[in-house]
């Protein structure tokens, strides 16, 4: 097997470079931190309290759990179906779709949050099996190292140009509007 050529490697990696954003600033710096502060420290949700950090730590675990659950299943697909790229491309829409809805999340849209970020999780998830799925294609067994940590990197780098934007004083992570 051949290694495929620079430009395919590079599109490989740069899935990485935006893809890796969604654990840094959903998952753990912006937006549980956006959670806490409009949802208040109690919340009533599907007619249940909770305290809200609870909330979301229940809302992610719900998502993890689907994943977990669904991954046996993706996993079979994206090793012996041979249409990967469709099931990649209907994850990162579902991913990205379902964190822009997050920008209509506040205190009074809660049912809505939770939802767009159990959705985001899963696309997020989703996403990265047939991601992965593609490196022994892309990459002779002597490149995949180098290769995956190319695409490990750029999420690096990815990830850390978005903090750095979010915490800039009037970046995205301000608290002027739904910051």
């Amino acid at each position: 097997m051949k290694t495929a050529s620079k430009k395919v490697i590079n599109g490989w990696a740069m899935y990485d470079w935006a893809n890796s954003v969604y654990n840094l600033v959903i998952t753990t710096t912006f937006f549980p931190i956006y959670f806490l502060a409009v949802t208040g420290e109690h919340v009533s949700f599907l007619g249940m309290n909770f305290v809200n950090s609870a909330l979301y730590n229940y809302s992610m675990a719900a998502a993890y759990l689907l994943v977990a659950l669904a991954s046996p299943i993706l996993s079979s697909i994206a090793d012996t179906r041979g249409n990967k790229k469709n099931f990649l491309r209907f994850f990162t829409i579902l991913g990205a779709l379902s964190c822009c809805a997050l920008y209509f999340f506040d205190g009074d849209h809660l049912l809505l949050g939770v939802i767009c970020f159990i959705l985001s999780t899963i696309g997020y998830c989703g996403g990265l099996v047939f991601y992965n799925s593609y490196l022994p294609e892309i990459a002779a067994p002597e490149d995949r190292d180098r290769i995956s940590a190319r695409g490990y990197s750029m999420g690096y780098v990815g990830s850390v140009i978005l903090q750095l934007l979010g915490f800039w004083p009037g970046g995205i992570g301000s608290q002027n509007g739904h910051g």
